[in-house]
């Protein structure tokens, strides 16, 4: 009798994500005056999917999504920038974000903290897919 023995393969199907979560900035943001006069609290949520094929090094940063990177992109940009509307806001996040050639897809979540009385926040939730 002939034992035919195979080979286990390891295969692996998975996301790899980079996530900020609950980062607060005092920022301008509104169409109203009074919003233009005075900075508010935004959170920010961002997931950002990236390629899982590619296989992350700490001595090649262009094989990763480097986190601080980004929250330092989008801290100079709310600085720098008044944003009317928080799709606005989101649009030009998206642009850092998808800079990176190894971003798949990008969720954006943004909330105005406590600018409605009755509620605790209010925002936008938006996904991008690259094609």
């Amino acid at each position: 009798m002939k034992i035919i023995r195979f080979k286990a393969k390891e295969q692996f199907k998975y996301k790899r994500k980079v996530v900020i979560k609950n980062l607060i900035l005092n920022i301008f943001i509104g169409i109203h005056d009074f919003e233009k006069k005075k900075k508010q609290k935004v959170r920010f949520n961002i997931e950002v999917e990236t390629n899982p094929n590619t296989k992350p090094s700490n001595k090649d940063f262009s094989t990763i999504v480097d986190y601080e990177t980004l929250v330092n992109k989008i801290k100079e940009l709310v600085k720098k920038q008044h944003h009317e509307l928080l799709e606005e806001l989101a649009e030009n996040i998206f642009r850092i974000i998808f800079q990176n050639k190894l971003v798949k897809k990008a969720n954006v979540k943004l909330e105005k903290l406590h600018i409605i009385r009755e509620s605790e926040s209010v925002g936008v939730d938006i996904t991008k897919n690259r094609l």
